[in-house]
């Protein structure tokens, strides 16, 4: 009778173990491909950071990255533990298992939130940066990120054309009579932003700031399905865990 528990908690070790192993390679593969969200959102989807008052969106995609090379570190650590069958090891992968899932939930949190305020931060303080930081020396990278929305977007000002009458550069002698920045043109050549009229610029409804929310807003969406579903994720991985220790536990007694 006590072969047959022996052999039957054995089995259920190896079971265990190759259970764990296919886990962890799938979350070694969720782990890259949170880093990549992470990556995406810092280099390609970026360029408008810098008309936003809050650090939030930067810091949902920074906590993506280190999420994610956590998990990938983690990932190989624990294959090492399952096969070398060390306790230690797995009391190790099961407390980084869960300092990433508390990473993910953070993350999943602050898209969550900043989802819930960007319609008011937008309505704040986008025109106030459009209008007294654009041209403006030191912040070159408004300017680029003013130009780009614009021309990308089809719109002109936060919400209207007319935003850009209180333009500290439209005022200045270097706008050259412009009345709107060029990229407001339909056709972008130098000094077309001189003549305003509907023919000539982008005049849409609700203007640049209801383009950018909805761009944000669904950036957000997908950082925040991420940042939760690998979490849910990792929840299995932790009672599998905890599954393994404690057969192991009872094969060593």
């Amino acid at each position: 009778m006590g072969e047959f528990n022996e052999k039957k908690a054995t089995c259920g070790t190896v079971c265990l173990k190759y259970l764990l192993f296919t886990y962890n390679c799938c979350f070694w593969l969720a782990g890259l491909a949170v880093m990549a969200v992470g990556i995406w959102t810092l280099a390609l989807k970026s360029d408008y950071i810098s008309l936003l008052a809050s650090s939030t969106y930067l810091a949902t995609a920074y906590i993506l990255v280190v999420a994610g090379v956590v998990v990938m570190v983690t990932g190989v650590l624990g294959c090492c533990a399952t096969f070398k069958e060390r306790r230690n090891l797995l009391r190790l992968y099961f407390i980084l298992l869960l300092i990433i899932f508390l990473l993910e939930i953070i993350a999943g949190i602050l898209a969550y939130v900043y989802y819930q305020q960007l319609n008011t931060e937008l309505k704040e303080n986008l025109k106030d940066t459009m209008v007294k930081r654009y041209h403006q020396s030191g912040h070159e990278g408004v300017t680029s990120a003013v130009d780009k929305l614009q021309q990308e977007f089809h719109c002109c000002g936060s919400n209207n054309s007319q935003d850009w009458q209180d333009s500290e550069w439209i005022h200045s002698g270097e706008a050259d009579s412009r009345v709107v920045p060029d990229s407001c043109c339909k056709t972008m050549v130098a000094g077309c932003g001189k003549r305003d009229h509907a023919s000539n610029i982008y005049k849409v409804e609700g203007g640049c700031i209801t383009k950018l929310e909805t761009f944000i807003q669904e950036h957000l969406r997908v950082i925040g399905a991420v940042g939760i579903g690998i979490a849910c994720v990792q929840v299995f991985g932790m009672i599998f865990t905890c599954c393994l220790y404690r057969s192991l536990k009872l094969e060593h007694y």
